[in-house]
């Protein structure tokens, strides 16, 4: 990590606290579900014009923002005009950023995607694969904070990601020992490593495991809301101080059903606060009454 930059966890947790609430928007954006009104001129310029409205319509609300690279690498050279023009609005707006690039290589290559990241586009956390073992996420760690793939959200995964060692543990619990101790290097005064972890919130099963064997990563935690990922899902992503998780919304938030009358904008606005909300009250449950 550069000389003088502040630590990734300690500027992530420190942006969560001035939100009050752990959470992330996933901003995914698909030219087909854009509000009318942004879809003028190429495809690339909609995509930026959309995401844009989504930045004003958030800021304030959430701590960061997780920008799906793929959605604007598949528009070419105007695609990364566009990105790059996001990651600086998201920066300007006071919210971290998370670059959602996957990139998983190693070597000199995985050194060039670090740059890119890091350097071209100045984000503040990439997502990585860690299936390849850790020298495909060190070259990462250099330049910023970085959530490593441990046990991700989709279906499929589970015919990897959930097979047996001989020790007992699953191939996503050996994963995760990895990035537990590849991290206890760079641990923040926050008490967080800036290698986190990717955990689906669809995954609630192997949580509780997760988090014992990672105590000090965060968790980026995808899968809520459109991808069925419930409260309940997601609380054993926490520990049990409350902290460690950042829990992820992206169609929920984005494309939310409006109001009549309601400015999509306005209606991506409280569909952020609502979610916030739900999340906050996971993290701080309202005590009983007698």
């Amino acid at each position: 990590m550069p000389l003088g930059r502040k630590h990734p966890a300690d500027l992530l947790m420190t942006a969560v606290d001035a939100a009050g609430a752990p959470v992330c928007v996933g901003l995914d954006p698909v030219v087909e579900r854009l509000p009318t009104e942004v879809r003028v001129g190429a495809d690339s310029i909609s995509l930026a014009r959309f995401s844009l409205g989504i930045i004003d319509a958030v800021r304030g609300i959430v701590p960061c923002i997780k920008i799906q690279a793929a959605c604007f690498e598949r528009y070419g050279p105007d695609g990364f005009k566009a990105l790059e023009e996001v990651m600086a609005a998201a920066k300007s707006a006071g919210l971290i950023t998370i670059l959602d690039a996957k990139r998983g290589d190693i070597g000199i290559s995985a050194e060039h995607y670090a740059a890119a990241l890091f350097g071209h586009f100045s984000a503040d956390w990439c997502t990585a694969n860690a299936y390849l073992g850790m020298d495909g996420v060190t070259p990462f760690l250099a330049r910023g904070g970085v959530f490593a793939l441990v046990r991700t959200s989709n279906p499929a995964s589970d015919a990897l990601q959930s097979l047996q060692l001989r020790d007992g543990r699953s191939v996503a619990e050996a994963v995760a020992s990895l990035v537990a101790a590849t991290g206890a290097d760079s641990i923040g005064s926050s008490g967080f490593s800036n290698l986190g972890a990717v955990v689906g919130a669809t995954k609630a099963q192997d949580a509780t495991s997760l988090r014992a064997v990672m105590p000090q990563q965060l968790f980026l935690v995808p899968g809520y809301g459109a991808q069925g990922g419930t409260a309940d899902d997601v609380r054993p992503c926490f520990r049990a101080d409350g902290k460690g998780a950042i829990i992820t919304a992206s169609r929920s938030v984005i494309y939310p059903t409006s109001k009549a009358g309601e400015h999509w904008k306005s209606a991506v606005e409280r569909a952020a606060r609502s979610f916030a909300a739900e999340i906050r009250a996971v993290v701080f449950p309202a005590p009983a009454h007698p």
